[in-house]
């Protein structure tokens, strides 16, 4: 390493003029001799000590800050910011101490080298000195999580709770420590790239998401403007512990080790995008903490106290865990205040677990499920029919053989398998042992795919060929098992340790050992991790506990009739899986999984006919193209349809023009619609005469979608003259706002969205239940039933008051020509234009404006049904849909093309 890196210099105060810093914060701390170092160091720290002073006000606790490589304390001058802000708005005060590092920032360069060990002793000395006795709330980024975990691990008397943005505690020893580092830490490159120039700040800056603006660049720069200045910069790298033999290592094991021993509140707030400190180290903090609360912050990367509003978060969570403010910990680290996360009692065991009818019907030789294109047969072999007797001893088998291969309850498993016999036998199998499964679609592409698995983070990871070949090449976590025989070349690249009929094989040597499955899972364990389809944002993680599914099949059950003698056709995928839960004998027809429009009339009527169905679930987008294919049915499939008793689409509002047209095909059957979301299927449900009384309702305005289930409450969130949703709930007739739901099968949570899950029981009293807030937009009327408005987020915030879409959009869709329409709003909140983009009966070419005529019949419709006047009407070949259902329009996507082309941008298809 350069010279430079052994340069010595006093500590100074930053110069006046960087971007976002209080000048008033700065001071200099000299920490006096002791310990290991015989002399006098001299910190520098910000510190708004004297600004809650001078407000008269006392802090509840203090949040001690440390930055780390190459950074100094500006990194935490929002923080700072913000908590004075809130003392002075009354709020609890938090003092909050952002230290510089010794050789970085403008702290003193002492000229030595200053490994972990020494580091920890460091910030211990100074917070002596500052007479930091507690409660104290520690937040590290980078090593500095790493320094500030060991300063909480040696003051568990002090400790009030943990924070950190990306970090890292333990670095495996059969894994390589990260390439940008690996290439820092060579021969050759380390004294060049973090000392001679300033290589290694440019390139850390470079990682914030969007761009810094210069002057913030500026202020990161200011402590390290020559390479005497950047000694520390090169020997924080030279301090990673790449191996056991570093001197480091003992340190950073210790503190890993300590860590689990901490029960303190705990916060993590994470970037995925970081190429540093990814998910892989996020999931290790989380198996050391499990009680912590995570965030996940989609897009954030490295920097990500750049790149979103942590001080906010930070915060706002200090606030829910100590409202009171924190009380001192005890020795043991368990805090002893309002800040202490209650225990939940032990639950009972399950008395009819997920798979109590795969035991129940262990002897039967009855279908419990058909695959209408088997995996791996060739095109045209026929259905497959599996009995509740060979399906219930493979999941006993797999869930054996699965424990012998190392998966323990709690591990996560995911599942990148097509429906059919071997996704629900593992599926079950993982329930059965304890395992949390984790269930995404490839209707989100391999993009969606790559952020929901990785954002999960499995142990495990059980696929087909073309699922494992992207996991493989996009870099998916989790021990690789094959659901079929490979290769030893193939499964090598793949990364493939075992097949599934290799597990299989396992587990009845097991089975014939007299080996037994573990305890069944309590109610209250995890079970699943199910994700959204991601049509309002990035797809979301739902956690379910086992509790939950089964009062969720308890419902479907109690409210269709679905059992053991029920023939089920599943058309949405996902809904498949519950039926061996239900004791259904269930099929899912030959179709693109990925997309449900690829469903036709005849490939329904061959799975209804396979198992004599009497339920028929389909997504409105393939129900659209059933009715459109209907034609095609020879008398076969007209009598197989025929059958059916009970049919339900949901997922999208469905037209009733469309629930009779299936009707149609389905004489027989009582046309529903639930409505309901990943966060909790069936919250309500409409039959198509419910549908078609409430359109002879006068003040009909939105989606009549029925009345609750009989274990649902369903509540108003009241909107706002700004399109707002207030905190407080109503059930009073005719109030529009965000809806919210009530039942015992309703999620969890999200999973490692915390922040996502605060925002979604906003409002909820202690003690009242589980309650979650949609997102959707609609009204209670006086008849009880729910009326659907649309999205929250797609609220139109006009001048006049806020609009919601749906009513818009079904009075242009009865025009004639008009096949679909969606209702945005352009220019800035509170003064929104509102713009009609339709797509036509006979399909235009390219978008456009619309003619005159449909103009002028949009424009008068909007004005009679809502009273509000339309801006513009333009039409497009096609509205863009979410990829599950393809029905849900991307309104947000639409309102900021018809933004751009109307303010001059290119007329391009949105």
């Amino acid at each position: 390493m350069p010279s430079a890196a052994r340069a010595t210099s006093p500590a100074t105060l930053p110069p006046a003029g960087l971007d976002g810093l209080d000048p008033s914060w700065s001071r200099l701390v000299t920490v006096p001799a002791g310990g290991a170092e015989p002399v006098d160091r001299t910190w520098h720290l910000l510190d708004n000590a004297a600004s809650l002073d001078a407000l008269g006000v006392e802090p509840v606790g203090t949040v001690l800050c440390v930055h780390g490589n190459p950074t100094w304390s500006y990194l935490w001058r929002r923080l700072l910011d913000r908590a004075t802000e809130a003392a002075a708005a009354g709020r609890p005060a938090w003092r909050v101490v952002a230290v510089d590092q010794l050789d970085m920032g403008f702290s003193e360069r002492t000229g030595v080298e200053r490994g972990l060990p020494q580091r920890v002793a460091d910030l211990s000395a100074l917070t002596v000195e500052l007479g930091l006795d507690g409660p104290v709330v520690t937040l590290g980024h980078d090593w500095g999580g790493v320094v500030s975990m060991g300063w909480a691990v040696d003051h568990p008397g002090q400790l009030a709770a943990v924070t950190m943005l990306n970090t890292a505690i333990h670095q495996p020893a059969d894994e390589p420590i990260p390439a940008p580092l690996r290439l820092t830490l060579a021969r050759g490159v380390l004294g060049r790239a973090t000392v001679a120039t300033t290589g290694f700040i440019d390139v850390t800056l470079a990682l914030a998401h969007p761009s810094l603006p210069d002057t913030v660049r500026a202020g990161y720069r200011a402590p390290y403007r020559s390479p005497e200045r950047r000694g520390g910069v090169g020997g924080f790298v030279a301090d990673i512990p790449v191996d056991q033999r570093h001197l480091s290592r003992p340190e950073l094991d210790r503190i890993a080790s300590s860590l689990r021993d901490l029960t303190v509140p705990s916060l993590m707030l994470w970037g995925p995008r970081d190429p540093i400190f990814g998910d892989r180290y996020l999931d290790d903090l989380v198996d050391r903490l499990p009680h912590a609360d995570v965030h996940r912050f989609e897009g954030a990367g490295h920097m990500i106290a750049e790149d979103v509003d942590y001080a906010d978060a930070v915060l706002t969570w200090l606030g829910d865990r100590f409202p009171e403010g924190p009380r001192r910990a005890s020795s043991s680290g368990v805090a002893s205040g309002a800040g202490a996360r209650e225990q939940e009692a032990p639950a009972a065991a399950q008395e009819r677990p997920l798979w109590h009818h795969l035991d129940s019907l262990a002897d039967s030789a009855d279908a419990a499920l058909v695959e209408m294109v088997p995996h791996g047969a060739a095109r045209g072999a026929g259905p497959r029919t599996v009995s509740w007797r060979l399906l219930s001893r493979r999941v006993r088998e797999i869930a054996l053989g699965l424990r012998r291969h190392g998966v323990q309850p709690g591990d996560r498993v995911s599942l990148l398998v097509q429906p059919g016999a071997d996704l629900t036998a593992v599926l079950y199998a993982c329930l059965r042992i304890g395992a949390v499964v984790v269930v995404a679609d490839a209707g989100l592409g391999v993009r969606g795919l790559t952020r929901a698995v990785r954002g999960a983070w499995p142990d495990h990871v059980i696929g087909q060929l073309p699922g494992l070949t992207a996991a493989r090449a996009l870099g998916w976590p989790g021990r690789v098992v094959s659901t079929q025989r490979l290769s030893p070349v193939l499964a090598s690249s793949l990364g493939v340790e075992t097949s599934l009929p290799e597990i299989a094989a396992l587990g009845r040597r097991a089975h014939e050992a007299m080996a037994e499955l573990p305890e069944a899972p309590a109610a209250d364990a995890p079970a699943a991790i199910l994700f959204t389809s991601g049509s309002t944002g990035p797809a979301k993680g739902v956690v379910y506990r086992h509790g939950q599914l089964t009062a969720l099949r308890d419902a479907l059950a109690d409210r269709y009739g679905v059992g053991p003698g029920t023939g089920l056709v599943a058309g949405f995928a996902p809904f498949a899986l519950l039926g061996p839960a239900l004791g259904a004998t269930s099929v899912t027809p030959d179709m693109d999984v990925t997309s449900p429009r690829t469903l036709t009339a005849r490939a329904v009527a061959a799975a209804a006919g396979a198992v004599d169905a009497t339920v028929v679930f389909l997504s409105p987008a393939a129900l659209t193209n059933v009715v459109a294919t209907a034609d095609e049915l020879d008398a076969a499939g007209r009598r197989a349809l025929a059958g059916v008793s009970t049919f339900l689409s949901a997922g999208a509002p469905v037209p009733a023009t469309l629930l009779a047209a299936a009707g149609d095909l389905m004489p027989a059957a009582v046309p529903h619609t639930p409505y309901g979301m990943t966060e909790g299927l069936l919250m309500t449900d409409v039959t198509l005469d419910g549908v078609r009384e409430a359109a002879d309702d006068p003040s009909a305005d939105g989606v009549c979608v029925g009345r609750p289930a009989p274990t649902v409450q369903v509540r108003v969130a009241p909107l706002d003259e700004a399109g707002r949703a207030s905190g407080a709930f109503s059930d009073a007739p005719g109030v529009t706002g965000e809806i919210v739901v009530s039942a015992p099968h309703l999620k969890h949570g999200y999973d490692r969205l915390w922040l996502t899950d605060r925002a979604s029981v906003r409002g909820v009293e202690p003690g009242t239940g589980r309650w979650h807030r949609t997102g959707d937009v609609g009204h209670l009327d006086e008849q009880g039933r729910l009326w659907v408005e649309g999205r929250l987020p797609h609220v139109v915030t006009t001048a006049s008051g806020p609009l919601t879409p749906v009513a818009a959009e079904q009075a242009v869709e009865s025009l004639a020509g008009v096949a679909r329409a969606a209702v945005v709003g352009v220019g800035p909140a509170g003064t929104q234009q509102v713009v009609v983009v339709a797509e036509t009966a006979a399909s235009v070419r390219r978008a456009g404006l619309a003619s005159a005529e449909l103009s002028a019949d949009v424009r008068r419709a909007v004005l009679d049904a809502v009273g509000h006047r339309v801006a513009a009407v333009l039409v497009v070949p096609q509205l863009p849909t979410d990829v599950r259902h393809n029905s849900k329009i991307d309104r947000a996507r639409l309102a900021a093309w018809a933004g751009s082309v109307l303010s001059g941008g290119r007329m391009r298809r949105p």
